[in-house]
């Protein structure tokens, strides 16, 4: 007898191990089934409530649903627990399936099983379901339960019915502190502070929620100065009290009170606390700092999580830092992070942006679910480097799959129709959005078209677009144009576009020069001058070109101009050998981009040391031979760079990729993947 006794043991122990770890098709879940019929387990709660759940993480859930309606005498937790399965996964449908055949079976739901109910309607925002269930808690003699109508309050509060929550609070017989800080959190999400805090000070009993909620309720409607009054007021304060508070410096870009505070609380640090701090140096764009801070959460031992995976690949997207974005993917596969939509459409992001759109085609593939973001991501990414045909691709992929496509898209879409010369492809799209998806064309899209006629030398096309749009232009548009009359040489309609330019932005340095240089090349130079003179009297200062580039997981800036890199002695020599080497190899040196008025020698001493040249230098010296080396620059790469970049590849024997302002530029063995057509 103990034998047989142990053997089914073992047994039951193998199957809820296959139960718990394995996606199970339906013959398996029968055969299971059968095992539970035959050896004993069918008055195993515990047992039956594992195959229950795999039921539905196997996308079985009428299984689950058939075996509950045929069990002699189900235990009423089983009902229950399968509620907040379905519940967990998000499936509505399901849920009151469930529910329907539970309170047909007599079973009565628990306290807990109505406020998962309440907790999920307030998340995905399903008023009327959590109305309905409002009328049922009454019904089943809860109308009173504190635990319950603190439930109810929080979820009137996040649908945004803070009326009914107050009704709610107003009708409890008995308000513990929870009900308190519940409501003084409802009327903080709606921006009543004096209310809260009205609240907060006739409270009979506070606990460190109670200062936490008035802390984040200060945050959040800017006024920092009262939060950090009431953080120092605080009696006893946890983590979650100091989180509150960096995050509200964080987001009012006060980052160094932040790093302050950061730097106070020593061991009592948990992973929010670092995700704040990192997720804080994004938002304010300190990107280097934002990864700095993750290694040395790694070297304090920090389990990050997907919060910390997200923020961290967003600073790698902008940087471009491709090695750096390739660990943490590395890391979230080693430590089985859930690759949802939100985790993979930052990865995606981060691939598209740090040059290697053949990565994020791959995440993107093999993501179980994609959202529309996902879809947008992709589409986009694909744009910027050139692959209009393929985001159009993507695009019909999209439609196949029912995903309404959105404002985002169709940016995505008609940008990469520009960089490669689908002007029919792009006309056909421009015209569906509104036509076909109700979509109303915004300035971004009709800055697109410009851009796509204008590439194609369509220019009158392109003014007549600009001068019939519903909408003001703006200076993007008018630049899109203003681009399009420089590549096609039209010399007057540069003149009237940038005059345009000039009274939207009278700061912009670059329409002063561009315009000063039309002028010299035309030799008006009495229009030179006074153009000279109007910069200065409008105080208008050139943005300088930065670039950076990733060598051994470190961004190293470079800035035109700026000689204070430890290395630049030998980045200055190496530059000179780089052109020689051009020089050599045919390369004559475009100085268009530079003022007119300054000997030809200076004006290609001022190309030569552009900023994105400067950054290719140190890492052609700085890497391995064959290493592919990704610049991120600031500003769009002018013409003389662009042709040498392509003359650098081939003597070197790199692939250099470049993101500018406006698109990747991959070059390999002297071409460009632009084809020359940016």
């Amino acid at each position: 007898m103990y034998s047989i006794h142990r053997n089914l043991l073992s047994l039951a122990d193998s199957l809820a191990s296959k139960l718990r770890n394995d996606l199970l098709n339906l013959g398996q879940l029968q055969q299971i089934h059968a095992q539970i019929l035959t050896s004993g387990y069918l008055h195993s709660t515990p047992f039956l409530t594992t195959f229950l759940s795999s039921c539905y993480r196997s996308q079985k859930p009428r299984y689950a649903l058939l075996l509950l309606q045929t069990l002699p005498h189900p235990d009423p937790s089983l009902w229950n627990s399968m509620i907040r399965v379905s519940l967990g996964h998000g499936n509505g449908v399901d849920f009151v399936s469930f529910y329907n055949v539970m309170l047909y079976n007599n079973v009565v739901p628990s306290k807990a099983v109505f406020t998962s109910i309440l907790r999920s309607c307030a998340v995905n925002c399903a008023t009327q379901i959590g109305e309905a269930f409002h009328s049922q808690m009454i019904k089943m003699g809860f109308p009173f339960d504190v635990i319950l109508q603190t439930g109810l309050l929080d979820f009137y509060a996040k649908v945004g019915n803070l009326r009914s929550a107050e009704r709610v609070f107003v009708e409890m017989p008995e308000k513990d502190v929870v009900a308190n800080n519940a409501m003084v959190s409802a009327l903080s999400m709606h921006g009543h502070v004096k209310e809260a805090r009205d609240l907060f000070d006739e409270m009979p009993e506070r606990n460190s929620c109670s200062w936490n909620s008035m802390i984040t309720c200060y945050c959040k409607s800017g006024d920092i100065d009262s939060a950090r009054l009431m953080f120092d007021r605080c009696p006893v304060k946890d983590v979650v009290s100091w989180n509150a508070m960096i995050d509200g410096y964080c987001k009012s870009e006060q980052l160094t009170l932040a790093q302050e505070l950061f730097n106070q609380i020593g061991s009592v640090k948990n992973c929010v606390t670092w995700n704040t701090m990192i997720s804080g140096y994004v938002q304010c764009r300190e990107f280097g700092r934002a990864i700095l801070t993750f290694q040395q959460m790694q070297a304090e031992n920090v389990r990050p999580t997907e919060v910390t995976m997200v923020s961290l690949l967003s600073a790698c997207a902008h940087l471009g830092a491709l090695d750096i974005g390739e660990w943490i993917h590395a890391y979230i596969r080693r430590k089985n992070f859930k690759m949802d939509v939100v985790l993979g459409n930052a990865l995606i992001d981060m691939y598209c942006k740090c040059g290697s759109i053949e990565a994020a085609v791959d995440v993107f593939r093999g993501l179980p679910v994609r959202n529309i973001f996902c879809w947008n991501s992709i589409i986009v990414g694909l744009g910027m480097h050139g692959y209009g045909q393929e985001a159009i691709d993507v695009f019909t992929s999209m439609k196949k799959e029912k995903i309404h496509p959105d404002e985002v898209t169709f940016v995505g879409l008609l940008s990469g129709c520009s960089h490669s010369g689908l002007v029919s492809a792009g006309r056909k799209y421009f015209s569906q959005m509104r036509l076909r998806y109700g979509l109303e064309p915004r300035i971004e899209h009709y800055g697109c078209m410009v851009d796509l006629l204008g590439r194609a030398g369509l220019l009158k096309e392109a003014l007549e677009l600009v001068r019939t749009m519903p909408l003001n232009p703006n200076s993007v548009v008018w630049g899109s144009l203003l681009r399009a009359c420089q590549i096609h040489k039209n010399t007057e309609l540069c003149e009237l576009v940038t005059r345009h330019l000039l009274e939207l932005d009278p700061s912009d340095s670059g329409n002063y020069v561009f315009m000063s240089n039309l002028y010299a090349s035309l030799n008006r130079w009495s229009d030179v001058g006074i153009c000279r003179k109007l910069m200065i009297e409008k105080g208008a200062h050139k943005t300088p070109g930065c670039s950076s580039v990733e060598v051994d997981n470190i961004i190293h800036e470079f800035v035109a101009g700026d000689t204070s890199h430890s290395q630049f002695p030998l980045i200055n020599a190496f530059l000179d050998e780089i052109a020689k080497e051009l020089k050599a190899h045919g390369h004559k040196p475009d100085t268009t981009s530079v003022l007119h008025d300054i000997e030809e020698e200076e004006k290609e001493s001022a190309v030569g040391y552009h900023s994105e040249r400067i950054a290719v230098a140190f890492g052609l010296m700085s890497t391995p031979s064959g290493k592919t080396i990704r610049v991120v620059k600031n500003l769009r790469t002018c013409n003389d760079c662009h042709s040498a970049l392509k003359v650098i590849s081939k003597v070197y024997k790199r692939e250099i990729i470049v993101r500018d302002q406006n698109r990747f530029h991959h070059f390999k063995n002297g071409s460009c993947s632009c084809k020359d057509y940016w």
